[in-house]
């Protein structure tokens, strides 16, 4: 598995909130949304995220997130790139034209560098699935810096 972040000090700081050990964190006060329309994948990130003492709210597309009346806070957005109707850059670009600049992460198989280069725009890392432990190395560095 691989990531798109870039040299050490220069990843996004969704990536370098992530970076500080597990003994620096208070994992049980991070809350992370998970958007994710492959029901399976997005249970099982929830699944492995709420045994790690993480919050964790589930969305199916980008539209059920969108449609919340009140958006609940959070450190960090897992969202995945190839959703029906709005894929996860647009989704996250929505959020910032709300003024939401909570960190993402996009999860996605095989990106295109077109797609590398547009997250990295953005300041978004990609983890590429099978995600395996990747991704859960990238929300602890997201959530650590989430308090800095």
């Amino acid at each position: 598995m691989r990531s798109s972040v870039g040299e050490p000090g220069l990843e996004p700081l969704c990536v370098r909130r992530a970076m500080k050990p597990q003994s620096e964190q208070s994992l049980g006060y991070h809350s992370i949304l998970i958007v994710d329309d492959d029901r399976a994948v997005r249970e099982s990130l929830k699944f492995s995220l709420v045994i790690e003492g993480f919050a964790v709210r589930a969305y199916a597309d980008a539209e059920q997130l969108l449609s919340e009346q009140h958006l609940p806070k959070f450190d960090c957005l897992i969202v995945d790139q190839n959703m029906p109707g709005m894929n996860g850059l647009d989704l996250v670009s929505a959020l910032r034209a709300r003024r939401i600049d909570t960190p993402a992460i996009l999860i996605t198989s095989h990106p295109n560098q077109s797609l590398r280069d547009r997250a990295e725009a953005a300041g978004i890392p990609i983890v590429e699935k099978p995600l395996l432990t990747s991704l859960l190395d990238h929300v602890r560095r997201t959530v650590s810096q989430a308090g800095t």
